[in-house]
Formats: structure tokens, sequence, C-alpha cells
């Protein structure tokens, strides 16, 4: 099964163009724009107008950022498709928006993966350099990793156990046949619908349930219809800022490192904001009428996950990076045990 994910309203970088060759000056700015969909005026949309700020000073103006908050540029499948045709030039997705580039990041995000924050900060930290690499090889640059947040299953209803939960019309991510497949072989009873289409969806009762994180469901404003939260962390979202490595290397070799490391503080920093932001979302979801169930059958949910993880190995994430994976979760874990 999949995680789901911005974060999904994870930001996403957009497109390059170039001045008019008639005036010297014009024609040596590299303009980015920056699609994302982080709500207007939200905390990740000031993190990324500081970033443009940051490059136009370090570049001496001859790198323009420009941001487009608030899925603008459409959902994240619409992102990365504009990035291939040249609309775009990067873009910050979630590991379910990067599976449109390559599959093996949407591993990071495997359903009851990891138990806590460090586990999840380990797990990255080994497998990043392999998850640049699949990413470079597909013609793209990794400015940055980010955490969204943990994934809870929000209803319209409170379902504690895993047969009640089978019961809901639950979203999922358009564009990848392989999670619906595994939802289903679980199952669930998913709704294959854009990101764009939740809350619409949610209105007229086309589906009932959102894997998302709280920060998301109050953004979205789709706890109106979600009044019921499970208790079980179901997965981790990650996210990365990407750019199309043709566009980067346009950039001068001297200004890519300074503008690389404006984008890695800014995942180290918004770390740390998007955990606060998870818990005041919460708690603010229940000021607003949400009710958290308790899970009562979390073994039946281990065991499930185990039987259809094996069933995706392979399809949802190739099964090298699946194995490496599970095999990186259990040494953090060892390493944590044995301090």
């Amino acid at each position: 099964m999949r995680k789901i994910t911005i974060v999904m309203l994870v930001a996403a970088l957009t497109s390059l163009g170039l001045g008019a060759a008639a005036r010297p000056a014009a024609a040596q700015e590299i303009v980015v724009k920056l699609g994302t969909s982080a709500p207007q005026g939200s905390p990740w949309h000031n993190a990324l107008k500081q970033a443009a700020n940051k490059w136009r000073d370090i570049s001496g103006g001859k790198v323009a950022l420009r941001v487009f908050p608030g899925g603008t540029m459409g959902d994240e499948g619409d992102m990365v498709q504009k990035m291939r045709i040249g609309q775009l030039q990067a873009a910050g997705l979630s590991t379910i928006g990067l599976h449109g580039i390559t599959p093996e990041p949407q591993a990071l995000d495997m359903p009851l993966l990891v138990k806590n924050d460090a586990e999840r900060e380990c797990l990255l930290s080994k497998m990043q350099p392999a998850l640049d690499k699949a990413l470079s090889d597909k013609g793209f640059v990794v400015l940055t990793w980010s955490e969204i947040g943990y994934t809870y299953f929000f209803s319209n209803k409170a379902r504690p156990t895993l047969d009640e939960m089978r019961t809901s019309k639950l979203f999922v991510w358009s564009g990848d046949p392989a999670s619906k497949d595994a939802w289903a072989s679980g199952g669930f009873k998913p709704v294959v619908l854009s990101a764009v289409d939740i809350v619409p969806s949610l209105t007229t009762g086309m589906i009932d349930t959102v894997v998302y994180t709280p920060t998301l469901i109050l953004s979205l404003q789709a706890d109106k219809y979600t009044k019921f939260m499970m208790d079980l962390p179901y997965s981790t979202l990650t996210g990365a800022t990407v750019i199309d490595k043709k566009t980067w290397d346009k950039i001068p070799a001297d200004l890519q490192p300074k503008l690389r490391q404006v984008f890695i503080d800014l995942g180290v920093d918004g770390k740390q904001t998007t955990r606060k932001l998870e818990a005041e979302a919460v708690e603010k979801l229940k000021t607003k009428g949400l009710t958290v169930t308790h899970v009562t059958d979390t073994d039946k949910w281990t065991q499930e996950v185990a039987r259809v993880r094996e069933l995706s190995k392979g399809k949802v994430v190739p099964a090298k990076t699946f194995d490496d994976v599970l095999r990186i979760v259990q040494e953090c874990r060892k390493g944590q045990a044995a301090h």
C-alpha cells in the first residue's frame, strides 16, 4: 500500500526563461519559476519566498527564483509533466509526485515502516545518495529533501478497526496504478482521483476517507468532511525539491553549491517547523470538532501491511530499493537500541 503524501502540499519549482538576446544584461539572467502546492501565505510559501530573495542576492541578480503558490501550476503529476515539456524546470514534490520521475523514493514512505523521527532521519541519511543518483539518472538534481509529516486516516466516521476502514471510500492518487492495486489487494475500496479533487469529492461523497497529514487536512479545510482521525501513524510523507538538470547546468558552476545550500538549510529549518506545525494542527483540528479515534487492532494492521508489502515489492518500488530500505530501518533500530 502506498503512503500518501504533500505533503503533498510540498513545494513545486517551475519554468526557466532567458532574456532577449538584444539586451546582453537580461540575456544573462536565468529565471526559475517555482510552483508550489503550499497555500498562499503559509509557512512553506514564506520560506520559499525567502529562498528566492537569497538566490537573487547570492547570484547578484543572475538567477531569479519566482514562486507560484497554491497549486496554480497543477497537482504534482501536472508539474512533473510540465517539467518534461519545458514549461517548468523544477518542482517541490512528495514521494508520490517523485514516483512520476522514478519510483525509488517512494520506498521511504512505505506503511508502518519507521517508529519515530530518529529512525526516519537515519533511513533518509543512508538512502539519500542512492535516491539522489536515481533522480540524477532521470535528469533531475535534488536541491533538498524535506519532511512533510506523518499520515493518518481521516474519515467521516470512526473506524477503529481494519475491517471497518475497509468499508470506506478511500482517496488514492491518480497516476499510480500499482498503488491502487496494492490498496485493493488489502481489501480496500480505492477511488482514484487527482489531489485537487479531494475536497470536492469529499463534499459529494465520492470519497469519505483520506490518508493525509494533519497539517494538510487543516490547510485544505478537509476536516469539514473528515471529523474522525485514527490514531495510528500510517506512514511518513517525505518531499524533495528537484530541478531539471538542463536548467541547473545553465547556472554558473561557482553559484551552484551556494544556491543549493539555501535549500539544504531550508530543509533543515523546515524539519522542526513541520513537526511543530503538525502538533499544532492536531490541536487546532480538535477545537474544530475533530475526534481522535483509538485503533484497537494494530497487530492486525501490522500483519496485513507486511503481507501487502510483499505483494507490491517490485511493482510500487523496485525490489532492491524495497529490500535496502527494510534492511536499513532494522540497522537504524538496532543502533538506537545499542545507545
